[in-house]
C-alpha cells in the first residue's frame, strides 16, 4: 500500500521515484527487490513524532536511516515501508569543553563531530573506518567500533545519554550528562545497538576525550597472516594496550596495491599519551621476532598515510567484485586460531576471502569477494566463518550489527531463552512491530 501522510504534516515527505530508489539499499549489497513507498527527510523531532503517529494509524513499517553506510542490511527498505531519513537533523547543539561532552542530533557526520571537538583540544574517540560518511545516529544504532576501539572502546562506551522517540510517539531521555550514574535500568545501553527496532534516536549526549599529547605509529610486514595474528596475540600477552592495532592480509594488500603488497600480512599499531614513545618501543620488541620488517612512522603525515591505507582496504576490495563483509569477533588469545580456520575455509570453498581485523580487540572482517550473486555456496561458506567464531567463544558480529544478513544464525549464539526474551522486549516497546521489522532479531 502507498502511505498517505498529508504533505503539509511533514516538510520532507516525498514519493519521488528517484529519491525512493536511492533509499532502497545500504552498503551491505542486500537488495530487497523493490523501493520503499515514501521517504521522509525529517527536519525536526516534531517531524519524527508525526511520522510515527502516521505509522501507528496506518500500520506502516518504518525504516530509520542515516547515511546508509551500514554493512548488515539494517537500513534497506522495500515496498510497503516508509523510510525515515534523519540526515537533516545534523546539528551539534552543544559542545562543552569543561565537561568534555557534546550534545548532537543523529545526522551529524562522525568526522565532523571529531573535528569540532578538536578545536577544543578534544576528540570523539569512536573511529569507524566510515567516519567520513557515517552518522552518529547510525553508529549508535549498530554500536559501531573502529580503529581506536582497542583502547577507547566502542560507541556504547562514549554514549552518556539519548533522546528517543518511541514507536507510539512518546519521547524519553535516557542516561545523563555525568560520566558515572546507575539510577534505574540502563536504557541507554538498551537502545545503543538496537538497530532502529526499539525507538528512533533523535539526540545523543556523547563523551569527548582529550587529544593525546603524543602518538607513535609502527608498521610491520609478515610472511603470512598467521604470523601477524600471533604477533598481536603476543602484544596482549605482554599486557600492552595500543590505541590502534589493525591487520590486513595479503588479499587486502594486493587490492590496495600498497607498499609491501608482496607481503603476506600488514600490522599497523599506534600508541598514544605521555608514554607513547616508550610503549611503541615495547610493541616493536614484541612484534619484531614475528615480522620480516618493522618501521616507525617518521612523522604525523606518514602515520596518517598508514591509517589511510587501512581505511581504504574495503573500498579497494569493492572494486574487485561483489563483497559480503563479515564481522566476527573472538577472544584476543584465539585470534591466530580464527585466522587459520578462515584461511582453510577459503581454500576448501574455493572462494576468495580477504581478511582485515581490529586485532586489538579480536574483531575480524573476513570479506568474501565474488563475481556474481551471493548464492547458497557463498552463504554456506559464510556460515562456516560464523560457526568458527562461535566455536572459539566469539560472536557473529562485533560492530556491524545483525541487520537482515545474520538473523538466521542469531539464535545459535543467544540461545532459545535469551532470544525469546529479546523478542519480548521488542514487543513491549513496539507492539505492532513497525520499527525496522525483520531486522536484528
Amino acid at each position: 500500500m502507498t502511505s498517505t501522510l498529508p504533505l503539509d504534516a511533514v516538510r520532507g515527505w516525498t514519493t519521488d521515484p528517484v529519491v525512493r530508489a536511492a533509499h532502497r539499499l545500504d552498503r551491505s549489497g542486500f537488495d530487497p527487490g523493490s523501493a520503499p513507498d515514501a521517504v521522509v527527510h525529517a527536519e525536526s523531532v516534531e517531524d519524527v513524532v508525526a511520522v510515527l503517529a502516521h505509522a501507528q494509524a496506518t500500520r506502516t513499517p518504518v525504516v530509520v536511516r542515516g547515511a546508509g553506510s551500514g554493512l548488515s542490511g539494517g537500513a534497506v527498505a522495500g515496498e510497503g515501508s516508509l523510510v525515515l531519513d534523519l540526515t537533516r537533523l545534523n546539528r551539534i547543539t552543544e559542545l562543552s569543553a569543561a565537561d568534555e561532552l557534546a550534545v548532537v542530533e543523529p545526522g551529524v557526520i562522525t568526522a565532523d563531530l571529531d573535528a569540532a571537538a578538536a578545536a577544543h583540544g578534544l576528540r570523539y574517540a569512536p573511529d569507524p573506518a566510515s567516519a567520513a560518511i557515517s552518522t552518529i545516529g547510525g553508529n549508535i544504532a549498530t554500536n559501531a567500533g573502529g580503529l581506536r576501539c582497542a583502547k577507547y572502546g566502542v560507541t556504547r562506551d562514549s554514549v552518556l545519554g539519548l533522546d528517543v522517540v518511541l514507536a507510539d510517539g512518546r519521547r524519553i531521555r535516557t542516561g545523563r550528562r555525568t560520566v558515572k550514574g546507575v539510577a534505574g535500568y540502563d536504557l541507554t545501553g538498551l537502545f545503543v545497538g538496537s538497530e532502529g527496532t526499539l525507538g528512533v534516536i533523535v539526540g545523543a549526549t556523547v563523551r569527548l576525550r582529550p587529544i593525546p599529547v603524543r602518538t607513535a605509529t609502527l608498521a610491520a610486514w609478515f610472511t603470512d597472516f598467521g604470523a601477524a595474528a600471533a604477533a598481536t596475540a603476543a602484544l596482549t600477552a605482554a599486557r600492552l594496550q595500543p590505541a590502534v592495532a589493525e591487520l590486513l592480509d595479503a588479499g587486502c594488500l594486493e587490492a590496495l596495491g600498497a607498499d609491501g603488497a608482496d607481503s603476506g600480512a600488514f600490522l599497523l599499531v599506534q600508541t598514544d599519551g605521555f608514554g607513547a614513545d616508550a610503549e611503541i618501543e615495547a610493541v616493536r620488541a614484541v612484534v619484531e621476532p614475528f615480522a620480516v620488517r618493522v618501521d616507525l612512522a617518521a612523522d604525523e603525515a606518514e602515520a596518517e598515510a598508514l591509517l589511510a591505507t587501512r581505511r581504504g582496504a574495503l573500498p579497494a576490495l569493492e572494486k574487485l567484485g561483489r563483497v559480503l563483509v563479515e564481522d566476527v569477533a573472538v577472544p584476543r588469545s584465539r585470534l591466530p586460531e580464527a585466522v587459520a580456520a578462515i584461511t582453510e575455509i577459503s581454500r576448501r570453498s574455493g572462494l576468495r576471502i580477504a581478511t582485515m581485523a581490529h586485532a586489538g580487540d579480536g574483531n575480524l572482517h573476513p570479506i568474501l569477494v565474488v563475481d556474481g550473486d551471493l548464492d547458497d555456496h557463498v552463504w554456506a561458506t559464510a556460515a562456516e566463518v560464523f560457526q568458527t567464531a562461535l566455536d572459539l567463544g566469539g560472536t557473529l558480529t562485533g560492530e556491524h550489527g545483525v541487520g537482515l544478513l545474520k538473523r538466521r544464525w542469531l539464535r545459535a549464539e543467544l540461545g532459545d531463552t535469551a532470544h525469546d526474551l529479546q523478542r519480548e522486549l521488542k514487543a513491549a516497546l513496539d507492539p505492532h512491530g513497525l520499527l525496522n521489522p525483520g531486522k536484528a532479531l
